[in-house]
């Protein structure tokens, strides 16, 4: 039981309708403050639009959400102020470099002076670009426009940070790099990460705790290793998601419908 004051994220009958369909089920959820928190699930199991309501972008038909302490609904600049989020489609403006991509979310965030240009010079370090500051994004591979946006969501220091399906279509160097950069964050800044993935290898590697959605319903929520031994003796975290919600798994540990999710939007990199 995570005492209320150390709660990041609280989610309580969380329902989202679309016409006659449900999207997501009466979710309740709660993270702890300075968590990672993995949501996975097949597509159309309810994780995007789970993100999309707790980051203030959707509002829900029942239920509420509270994040970093603020009403999701009543209190919606307080939430925005105190999140960063990274959306699943690559988001950086191509036709800038990064160090104007950044400059522009402290501007955004109400970050100026000094301070600004101190920011976006720390930025561009955690993200490993000082030697790509000024060249065009377009130019970027898809993980170097991953850890741009992830340094860009961080730039004003969120308490909790939302990404959904962050490095599908990532090489594996890539992708390790990615999850460096977010161990880094909340180990340094104690921040909270919410992650969709349909990666179980990441899943592994970097979730504190989990839940896996099936249909808009919360099918089970707990630490990695406690989910395994739950399913049995020497279950892998695929077996974990295919008990759990019946998606086949494919032997690179991704769910094999999202395999080309976002193989277009990468080929530019």
């Amino acid at each position: 039981m995570i005492e209320p004051s150390s709660i990041a994220i609280r989610a309580s009958g969380l329902s989202k309708r679309f016409g006659d369909f449900t999207a997501l089920d009466r979710l309740d959820l709660a993270v702890g403050r300075g968590v990672i928190f993995g949501l996975l699930g097949p597509n159309g199991a309810g994780k995007s639009t789970a993100i999309k309501i707790l980051t203030t972008l959707l509002d829900a038909s029942a239920g509420s959400a509270a994040v970093a302490g603020f009403d999701v609904v009543t209190q919606p600049v307080e939430v925005r102020r105190r999140i960063g989020y990274v959306p699943q489609l690559l988001s950086a403006d191509g036709a800038l470099t990064a160090s104007e991509n950044l400059d522009l979310s402290a501007r955004l965030h109400g970050i100026y002076g000094a301070q600004r240009i101190a920011r976006v010079q720390e930025a561009l370090a955690f993200a490993g670009l000082q030697e790509q500051a000024h060249k065009l994004v377009k130019t970027f591979s898809g993980g170097m426009v991953r850890r741009l946006e992830i340094a860009q969501a961080t730039l004003h220091y969120p308490e909790v940070l939302f990404l959904d399906e962050p490095t599908i279509g990532l090489d594996p160097a890539a992708r390790r790099t990615v999850w460096e950069r977010l161990l880094q964050l909340r180990g340094r800044h104690g921040v909270t990460i919410l992650i969709s993935t349909h990666d179980m290898e990441e899943a592994d590697t970097l979730c504190d705790e989990l839940a896996i959605l099936h249909h808009g319903q919360l099918a089970v929520v707990g630490r990695p290793r406690q989910l395994k031994d739950q399913v049995g003796p020497g279950a892998s975290l695929a077996d974990v998601f295919v008990h759990f919600s019946g998606a086949v798994i494919d032997q690179g540990g991704h769910a094999r419908d999202v395999r080309e999710s976002r193989a277009a939007v990468l080929r530019r990199g």
